[in-house]
C-alpha cells in the first residue's frame, strides 16, 4: 500500500525544461484529487538551493521537486537517507533520475502513479568529498562539453563555440590517473562511474558502482565510440573497460572536470569516489509498474 503523507513540500522551477508557469496549480490540483493538501514554492532560479533548505527544514514526509537534475541532485544531497522522503520528477531536459525511477513519463503521469502505487526506496549512489550522485558520474576531459551544451540550450552560441573549443584543446591532453578497490594504478581519458540504478551490468541493488575506464585517444576513437552507443551497448567497444568496484582514487596534473547526474562540477587534481548504499529515500514506483 502507498504511503500517507501529513504534511508535503514541492518546489517547482517554472524556468526549467518543461515545467512551465502553469505547473504550480497544476501539481496542486493533482495533489488535491489524491487528499493531499501540500505548500508549493515557485523559487525563482536563484532561490533554488535555500528554497529547498526552507522546504526540507519544515520536515515534510514527502518533498516533491519539479526541476531539472541539478535540483533534483542537490534535493538528494540535501535530504540524504534519514530527511524527507523525494519524489524527483521529470522537469528538466535531460530528467536522468526521474527516469530512472519513473520510466519515460510525463511529470503529470509520474506523479499519479507515483501517488497511486508508490512505494518507499531507498537508493545507493556515489560519494565525492560532500557531493553525491544517483545515476553516474563523468570524471575527465569528456565533462567538459557540459558548458557547451548549456551555453548552446540557452542561445549563447558564440559562447558555446568558445567552450567547445576550449572542450577539444584540452582534450587528449590530461590523462587521469586512477585505481580501483585500492589496486593497480591505471590511465585512462575518462572515468565513468554509474551507480546500480544505471547500470546494466549489475543488479539494481548491487553493493558498488559499475566503473568504466575510457581510453580514448583520438578523434577517430571519439566518433568510433559514438557510434557504437547508437547501435549497442557503448561500453562493449574496445575501448572501455568495465569493473564494479566501491572505491575509486583518481588523480591528474590539474583539476578534474567532472559531471554528476548531469550536471558539471569542478573537483581538484585528486579525488576519492565511494559507494554507499543509502543516500536518499525516493518515493519510486514497483518494478512492474
Amino acid at each position: 500500500m502507498p504511503p500517507r503523507f501529513q504534511k508535503v513540500e514541492v518546489i517547482a522551477n517554472i524556468a526549467s525544461g518543461s515545467v512551465g508557469a502553469a505547473a504550480p496549480e497544476e501539481i496542486a490540483q493533482i495533489l488535491a484529487e489524491a487528499g493531499i493538501a501540500a505548500n508549493v514554492s515557485s523559487p525563482t532560479p536563484g532561490d533554488l538551493i535555500p528554497a529547498l533548505r526552507r522546504s526540507i527544514g519544515s520536515s515534510p514526509d514527502l518533498l516533491i521537486i519539479l526541476a531539472g537534475d541539478g535540483t533534483a541532485r542537490a534535493a538528494a544531497e540535501l535530504c540524504g537517507p534519514d530527511g524527507p522522503m523525494i519524489a524527483p520528477l521529470p522537469g528538466g531536459t535531460m530528467n536522468m533520475l526521474p527516469h530512472m525511477i519513473y520510466g519515460q513519463k510525463t511529470w503529470q503521469d509520474a506523479l499519479r502513479e507515483a501517488l497511486e502505487h508508490g512505494e518507499e526506496r531507498v537508493l545507493g549512489g556515489g560519494e565525492i568529498g560532500d557531493h553525491r550522485f544517483l545515476v553516474a558520474a563523468i570524471l575527465g576531459s569528456p565533462a567538459l562539453w557540459a558548458p557547451a551544451r548549456e551555453a548552446a540550450r540557452a542561445g549563447q552560441l558564440r559562447e558555446a563555440v568558445e567552450r567547445s573549443r576550449r572542450a577539444m584543446q584540452r582534450a587528449f591532453t590530461g590523462r587521469l590517473r586512477y585505481r580501483l578497490n585500492n589496486g593497480a594504478p591505471s590511465k585512462a581519458e575518462a572515468l565513468v562511474l554509474m551507480c546500480p540504478l544505471a547500470s546494466r551490468a549489475l543488479p539494481s541493488e548491487a553493493p558498488a558502482l559499475e566503473a568504466a575506464a575510457l581510453d580514448v585517444r583520438n578523434g577517430g576513437d571519439v566518433v568510433r565510440l559514438g557510434l557504437n552507443a547508437l547501435v549497442r551497448d557503448w561500453r562493449a567497444d574496445r575501448s572501455v573497460e568495465t569493473k564494479a568496484c566501491q572505491v575509486a582514487q583518481v588523480w591528474a596534473a590539474r583539476a578534474i572536470p567532472a559531471l554528476l547526474d548531469g550536471e558539471s562540477v569542478q573537483l581538484g587534481p585528486r579525488a576519492e569516489v565511494r559507494f554507499r548504499p543509502a543516500v536518499v529515500r525516493v518515493l519510486g514506483l514497483p518494478s512492474s509498474a
